[in-house]
């Protein structure tokens, strides 16, 4: 972490940001541009501005600028989830809905992540994405369920080659609105609708978008098996319980594949769902995953309880 330096701008006519780059190579463009929005750039004694650009002789002082070291999990022991499995190589969680897998920053906390560190430190340091810290995969926020960690960098290596040759079998339960007879498959090719500031999937070839726009899209193919399991009622309306297998691990595959078959999750309402008042997440639970463990190489599985809504009456 740079703290409490000043440097002086001798060149005119370049901007704020290209300046501290360029005194300071450890940091990033995103820090720098964090730093400032945070007022913790002055230049001459005054706040900076986003855009700046200086004159020549000012001088800038930083408070305080993240490195590319800090781009780390920070420790966060207020965080808990169920650790459901543990041995040298792996660890398995039970992730609460409403709970990030991951910060999106290096000063965030309250993720699982967070909170993994802080009783692993060891799983700080692995992986190819700093904020991941080992985790193997992600769910949604507001999905609850199975995420898997690893221990070693020779196991986390193991582990994503096996989702990436698509030989981890994933099983969800998905609380879903109305009876639903059958099961099925379904089959899309899915991409992040780019007029939403927001993440929301759309099908890439079943759209309200423009050729232009279609045409810098990057589809990802998406296939989802479903089977319904059990029936409830709440307030007279019809629900169905379903269990859900993907191979593929595509942004909201589930959510989406889902509501484009007029199938909508309980509470997702991103998809289209009715909302349901004092309900954290919507009604997906990642229920397992079957693998190879890394270091044995013996078949695998682990599995979370059921959560509360998926608890049917016979």
């Amino acid at each position: 972490m740079i703290e409490r330096k000043t440097i002086s701008a001798v060149k005119g006519g370049i901007r704020l940001d290209a300046a501290l780059l360029s005194a300071f190579p450890s940091t990033t463009r995103t820090f720098v541009r964090d730093a400032i929005a945070a007022g913790d750039v002055l230049v001459n004694g005054r706040r900076a501005v986003k855009g700046a650009k200086l004159r020549g002789g000012e001088q800038v002082e930083v408070i305080r600028l993240a490195e590319n070291a800090d781009n780390r999990v920070m420790p966060d022991h207020d965080v808990h989830a169920p650790c459901i499995f543990e041995d040298e190589w792996l660890l398995a969680y039970d992730k609460p809905a409403g709970m990030p897998v991951q910060p999106l920053a290096y000063n965030e906390t309250g993720t699982l992540m967070n909170g993994v560190v802080a009783r692993h430190p060891e799983c700080r340091d692995i992986g190819d994405r700093p904020l991941m810290a080992g985790a193997v995969h992600r769910i949604d926020a507001d999905t609850s369920g199975l995420v898997l960690v690893a221990r070693t960098a020779d196991s986390f290596a193991n582990l994503r080659a096996q989702f990436a040759e698509q030989t981890v079998r994933k099983t969800y339960l998905a609380l879903v609105e109305g009876a639903v007879a059958a099961g099925g498959t379904l089959e899309n090719d899915l991409a992040h609708d780019p007029t939403l500031p927001f993440c929301r999937m759309i099908d890439f070839r079943h759209n309200r978008l423009t050729h232009a726009q279609c045409a810098a899209l990057r589809p990802l193919h998406a296939v989802t098996t479903f089977r319904p399991v059990g029936y409830t009622s709440v307030a007279c309306e019809e629900r169905t319980l379903l269990e859900v297998t993907i191979l593929t691990g595509v942004t909201h595959q589930i959510r989406a594949q889902l509501a484009f078959a007029g199938i909508h999750i309980v509470n997702d309402r991103l998809y289209g769902a009715f909302a349901v008042e004092n309900q954290t997440g919507h009604c997906l639970h990642a229920l397992s995953a079957a693998f190879r463990h890394p270091v044995s190489g013996d078949p695998a599985e682990i599995r979370t309880p059921l959560p509360t809504w998926a608890q049917l009456e016979p």
